[in-house]
């Protein structure tokens, strides 16, 4: 009865420490974060050293390079992404994209296809990565679904409100689709985190 109660504990021990379990390595202390995405990474509606990039660097410690293109679409995004990431040799990228295909009203099947695309170029590569999901146009849902499909296909990390809980609000707003220095910093807070609480930093 003993041995069957310690082998039970065993087991126990052993799926509540897979479930706290890290999904990230740690980033090295010299190491180089990519902000890859459209306005939402520039910082469109601040000063640069607003931007989310710029703030998640000072919060993490790390250099953040912001490779952020105001107006792109996923297509865009795609063709640029090889380069950047041959040009950068990144440790780690924050994928913000695909924002703008949602107000443009682009087939949301060829902007997931896109997505998907740039995250194997990236996995290819061996490099980490957290995917930032944008909401539909009504803001119903947190992210839009095909967000929800890739981390799940591709099993990444998912930071899938924020985006939302900025554009309902104005006090974070500089315009209808962009964020003031409150918006964009409460944004990098936000992907520190998940680098925090999952082991990259």
């Amino acid at each position: 009865m003993k041995l069957k109660f310690f082998y039970l504990f065993f087991i126990f021990i052993f799926i509540i420490s897979g479930c706290n379990s890290k999904k990230l390595a740690l980033l090295p202390q010299q190491g180089t974060i990519l902000a890859f995405g459209d306005s939402l990474t520039i910082g469109k509606g601040v000063d640069i050293a607003y931007s989310y990039p710029s703030v998640l660097a000072e919060l993490s410690g790390r250099k953040v390079i912001n490779a952020g293109i105001t107006g792109e679409v996923s297509s865009q995004g795609l063709l640029r992404l090889e380069k950047v990431l041959k040009d950068i040799k990144p440790d780690f990228v924050v994928l913000l994209e695909g924002g703008n295909d949602i107000l443009q009203n682009k087939d949301l099947t060829l902007t997931k296809g896109n997505l998907s695309k740039m995250i194997e170029l990236i996995m290819e590569k061996n490099i980490p990565v957290i995917l930032v999901g944008v909401p539909n146009k009504t803001l119903s849902d947190n992210s839009a679904k095909i967000y929800y499909e890739l981390s799940k296909e591709y099993k990444l990390l998912l930071e899938d409100s924020i985006i939302k809980k900025l554009l309902i609000n104005p006090q974070y707003k500089s315009d209808e689709h962009h964020f003031n220095k409150k918006g964009y910093h409460l944004l990098a807070e936000s992907i520190y985190k998940i680098l925090q609480n999952n082991g990259a930093i």
